[in-house]
């Protein structure tokens, strides 16, 4: 009985006023409303990417929009500086490899994130772009993109600079133009509050005009803005999803996306609270890199992060997220990003201290109380 916690960090709860949005009657995507629709919404994500330049919308997951990021800008043979902070930074390496760029790998220890510091003797004439992810999402770890950006500055650098914001778009600050950055990636199902299935590229000047030599076709930019100029799109675009889209919009504007990222912050230090006062250790070792939409937490030696996980699942109803990659049974992750409030983010930790002690973890009592603790007083 009761409703299901989808504590993971994405897909995120959809909240019931885009779950209404999308259940609308489909319209023709080539009629004027479609047009006004699309019109209305490419100048609203503006907001969320802060850009004033175009956003591209795809039918397609966080990975599809990753490719087109490359694709779009980059040719055969070129070199990219790629950090790797954790699984899906990983990932992102291996699909820029399988397109045939050559990728300068940056390791990391997935605790901490992209060091700018290391950046500077790895831009060599050859290196045409840098890949940051913003928010590893395997990781609860967030990387300092303007020092990123600082870095590629006073080396005088020109290459492009590309960042993944699939966890931090609509839950943590992204500044598209202030930051420099040329291709910001971002997808539906995190911040944004929707189902799977729309991704997205933010494009700067300077991107546009670099365009590369690598294969692309779906993914070609230049079709999809020259369409967009008229509310439409060369693909047939997910119109449903595109409703429920701008009642999301919709619904940032309402809080005011400072709003939205305090209240992001407030959640995340909460549950940063609960894992110290049980005993725990949050996997991010840096405190200026701490992730505001999940948080990762270190099991004691011993124990199976998936058994705990389990357990809760099975006893409590409540889904948290696995551990990936090399982190495999190593960690839990909270998600607390997206359609998200303090008596969920209660719910939420008080289910976790209570999986962990039924799976016969060593923990303190009162990590729960002391997240409530904060929340009393942060308010």
């Amino acid at each position: 009985m009761g409703r299901h916690f989808l504590q993971i960090p994405g897909p995120t709860n959809v909240p019931d006023r885009v779950l209404r949005a999308i259940a609308q009657p489909t319209i023709d995507h080539r009629g004027p409303a479609f047009a006004r629709l699309a019109a209305e919404l490419l100048e609203r994500l503006k907001t969320v990417f802060k850009t004033a330049g175009p956003v591209v919308v795809y039918p397609s997951s966080g990975t599809g929009a990753w490719e087109a990021a490359l694709v779009n800008t980059l040719s055969p043979g070129d070199k990219v500086v790629a950090f790797e902070t954790g699984h899906f930074s990983a990932l992102w390496c291996e699909l820029a490899a399988r397109l045939g760029l050559v990728v300068d790998v940056v390791p990391g220890d997935w605790r901490h994130g992209a060091d700018p510091d290391a950046l500077a003797g790895r831009l060599t004439p050859d290196v045409a772009a840098v890949m940051v992810v913003h928010n590893e999402t395997s990781t609860g770890v967030r990387s300092r993109v303007p020092e990123i950006r600082a870095a590629l500055d006073r080396a005088g650098h020109p290459a492009l600079l590309l960042v993944d914001t699939i966890s931090s778009l609509g839950s943590m600050d992204h500044r598209h133009d202030e930051w420099g950055v040329d291709v910001t990636v971002g997808c539906s199902q995190k911040g944004l509050m929707l189902p799977p299935g729309m991704g997205f590229n933010a494009v700067s000047a300077k991107a546009l005009a670099h365009r590369g030599r690598l294969p692309r076709s779906y993914w070609d930019w230049e079709p999809i803005i020259a369409a967009n100029r008229q509310g439409f799109f060369p693909y047939t675009p997910p119109t449903n999803l595109m409703y429920g889209l701008r009642e999301a919009l919709i619904m940032l504007e309402e809080e005011g996306l400072d709003a939205v990222f305090a209240r992001h912050d407030r959640h995340a230090e909460a549950t940063r609270r609960a894992v110290r006062g049980w005993g725990l250790e949050v996997l991010c070792a840096d405190e200026r890199e701490h992730s505001s939409s999940l948080t990762a937490v270190l099991m004691p030696d011993g124990h199976d992060a998936d058994a705990v996980r389990r357990l809760i699942l099975e006893r409590y109803d409540m889904s948290l997220g696995t551990g990936l990659g090399r982190l495999a049974g190593r960690v839990f992750r909270i998600g607390h990003l997206g359609h998200f409030n303090d008596l969920m983010l209660a719910g939420t930790l008080s289910g976790v201290e209570m999986g962990l002690s039924a799976a016969g973890v060593p923990i303190k009592e009162g990590g729960a109380r002391a997240a409530l603790a904060y929340l009393e007083v942060s308010s």
